[in-house]
């Protein structure tokens, strides 16, 4: 599974371009997207 995730990592850095910082960026604004939709529609 560790493999198959770096795998995937390596593609999308190669086809867009991309720093490990930018993919951080990506990560952690989909996360707290994720979480609002969350919060949105199973806490209120």
């Amino acid at each position: 599974m560790i493999t198959l995730h770096k795998k995937y990592i390596k593609y999308w850095k190669k086809n867009f371009n991309l720093s490990d910082y930018g993919i951080l960026w990506i990560s952690f604004i989909k996360g707290i997207i994720i979480g609002l939709l969350i919060y949105h529609f199973f806490i209120i």
